[in-house]
């Protein structure tokens, strides 16, 4: 078996990949002060009966710097559109206009920046988690193949192989963590 077996890194490399993709985008929807209509991209409503993301049950603007509204379609949707803003951990305080909901951004003052920097830091130990059970998943595809003839020294190599592709993302989403509370707690 050792002279065929082949670890397919890409699918390895691609789900590492897709959990710093995450990552940014969660990275994105935390807010530095000013308005943007991604800070709304992770949160869910409950909508017709399934978790829905918020852009899909109405329209995001940002008609000034400070100010995010949604347009909710269906008045239905309002109270659980609100409710999801409100529980977000955002800090953002919701305000109805029919079915208008008014984001209005509040300057950061210091206890709030340290508080994005500590949610930044949960996202990016999502993200580490995420990468470590993509590892685990190539260890046990290894071990598999280690036990169906694959060769030490082939196993050691691929091993290292994977260990080397988790570290690089590791590095990286510790990098970006590093990025985005600089940012935050600027002034």
């Amino acid at each position: 078996m050792s002279d065929d077996f082949m670890l397919d890194t890409d699918d390895l490399q691609r789900r590492m990949d897709g959990a710093m993709g995450a990552l940014k985008t969660e990275f994105a929807s935390l807010r530095t002060g000013r308005a943007s209509a991604s800070m709304l991209e992770p949160v869910m409503v409950d909508a017709y009966g399934s978790r829905t993301p918020v852009n899909q049950i109405g329209t995001v603007n940002v008609p000034e710097p400070r100010m995010v509204t949604l347009n909710v379609w269906d008045k239905a949707l309002v109270g659980p559109a609100e409710k999801a803003i409100r529980e977000s951990g955002l800090g953002i305080n919701p305000q109805l206009n029919g079915t208008i909901i008014m984001l209005p951004i509040p300057e950061l003052n210091e206890e709030r920046r340290r508080e994005l920097g500590k949610v930044a830091g949960q996202y990016a130990e999502s993200a580490r988690v995420s990468v470590r059970n993509i590892r685990r998943d190539g260890m046990e595809t290894l071990k598999k193949a280690k036990n169906d003839g694959l060769s030490e020294d082939e196993h050691k190599i691929w091993s290292d192989e994977v260990q080397d592709m988790t570290d690089k993302a590791i590095a990286a989403i510790d990098a970006a963590l590093t990025t985005k509370q600089e940012e935050i707690m600027q002034v």
